[in-house]
């Protein structure tokens, strides 16, 4: 396999920068281009040792002065030899570092490749090889915790539990049938009914995580809805600390919809800012209009605001109406720093959750905060790892369960144990696309492409 090279960090100006290369020449570019400051080489470094000295070009000129570390194979990140460069954050001066690195036989790292060769050299399997990029891209403290619980192994280590306890009913039965001379106990499938129904209910614990996995990386789908001019953009622009939406006394200025994601409190939130709801004649307008209702119904969480310091007109109690009927739903009534002029009782007798606030002073945001998070509790019984936030690994669990269901059902009616065993070895192949052991080279692709250059 050939050696790759990548800057780790990111583009911008940095205290430090870090170069990364992996292969089988790693070591004997550490030693071109690397001068320990006592003259010790590189092929009598420590591993996982940091080493203090000069980088220069092979012309003799000097790129900078930085720490070298070198891990040897089996034992590093990826399973290769690999070798890392901790040195400024200049941008320009990584990039001579890394042509270098390339003019001398290493070459440029794809995204994620860092991260595949440690997936197929059994350092990482794909559940695990996959939350690297999760926590990279963690925007909670929950969904990074829960990154690092799968880096760990937290799904992997309940799914391979699964695998190999229907590998060993399958190896049970092909034992007794191939070598029938054999002192082996007997197979009786109906001796392993409650093991399955143990496996099944694993599975189906696992797959029901997947809604908190979707509120913990995408974010709370929250509509903000009301009529015009009530303080949904100011709500918006409070909410995200800056002004992302125009704000006027002019009606109708909002005519799409707006999405944003915030972090209120512990809760991840993808705000959707809307038109305001009222009958009118504009086709652009109406539009929007039209994309509000849409949102909100849609919506997982409805922010509704109203205007107190004027009466409900109806207008609001359509947006009330609309309200009603969410999943969740917060009465907002905007604009408390002004004299109050709302009656507030077709609120509070419609919806459960009500919070006064102003968007201009602020007051009233850190009850909206608390509010919602009493709304969407994390939940603790659920340890952190064991939360499935991916599409893919959703669906091969469930794939898994449908034909882990589909044994049972047929051991039930007593149908022979080939039917049965045949589901069970689907549920197998379903488990193996998961963690990666029956996974196809194309899927395998597919996962790494999301990854950054240099992980």
């Amino acid at each position: 396999m050939d050696t790759i090279a990548a800057i780790a960090t990111g583009a911008d100006i940095g205290a430090v920068g870090i170069v990364r290369v992996s292969g089988p020449l790693s070591h004997d570019l550490m030693a071109q281009i690397f001068t320990e400051r006592t003259g010790r080489q590189v092929s009598v470094f420590e591993s996982r040792k940091l080493y203090y000295g000069t980088l220069a070009d092979e012309t003799g000129a000097v790129l900078d002065h930085c720490l070298c570390t070198i891990s040897r194979a089996p034992h590093s990140y990826t399973g290769e030899d690999t070798a890392e460069l901790q040195c400024h954050g200049s941008p320009l001066a990584l990039q001579g570092v890394l042509e270098t690195l390339f003019r001398s036989g290493a070459r440029q790292a794809k995204p994620g490749e860092f991260t595949k060769r440690a997936f197929l050299n059994d350092k990482l399997d794909l559940t695990q090889a996959e939350a690297v990029i999760d926590l990279i891209r963690a925007e909670t403290v929950q969904a990074a915790q829960n990154a690092a619980g799968q880096l760990g192994g937290a799904v992997s280590s309940q799914t391979d539990a699964v695998y190999d306890g229907l590998r060993d009913i399958l190896a049970h039965f092909h034992a007794v049938l191939d070598y029938p001379e054999e002192d082996i106990e007997p197979f009786e499938l109906v001796a392993y009914a409650t093991a399955l129904t143990e496996y099944a209910a694993t599975l189906e614990r696992l797959r029901s995580t997947f809604r908190r996995g979707e509120i913990l990386t995408r974010g709370v789908p929250t509509a903000i809805i009301g009529r015009p001019n009530v303080g949904k953009s100011s709500l918006l622009n409070a909410l995200l600390g800056y002004e992302r939406a125009i704000v006027t006394d002019t009606p109708g200025t909002t005519r799409d919809t707006l999405e944003e994601r915030v972090q209120l409190g512990d809760t991840l939130l993808r705000l959707i800012d809307t038109a305001g709801v009222r009958d009118t004649g504009d086709p652009v307008e109406r539009l929007g209009v039209e994309r509000a209702w849409h949102a909100a119904a849609a919506a997982e969480l409805v922010l509704a605001v109203f205007d107190g310091s004027r009466p409900l007109s109806g207008e609001d109690m359509q947006v009330l109406e609309a309200a009603k009927k969410a999943p969740r739903a917060v009465g907002v009534i905007s604009k408390c720093d002004l004299p109050h002029g709302l009656d507030e009782g077709p609120l509070r007798a419609g919806l459960e959750h009500i919070v006064e606030l102003s968007a201009k002073t602020g007051a009233g945001l850190e009850r909206l905060e608390n509010t919602v998070a009493t709304l969407f509790p994390d939940d603790a019984s659920i340890p952190a790892g064991q939360v499935l936030t991916n599409p893919r690994h959703v669906d091969a669990v469930g794939r898994a369960l449908t034909h882990l269901e589909a044994a049972q059902e047929a051991l039930a009616q007593g149908v022979t144990p080939d039917a049965v065993l045949t589901e069970l070895e689907a549920a197998m192949a379903a488990l193996g696309e998961l963690t990666g052991r029956t996974v196809a080279a194309d899927v395998a692709a597919r996962i790494f492409e999301r990854f950054c250059v240099g992980k």
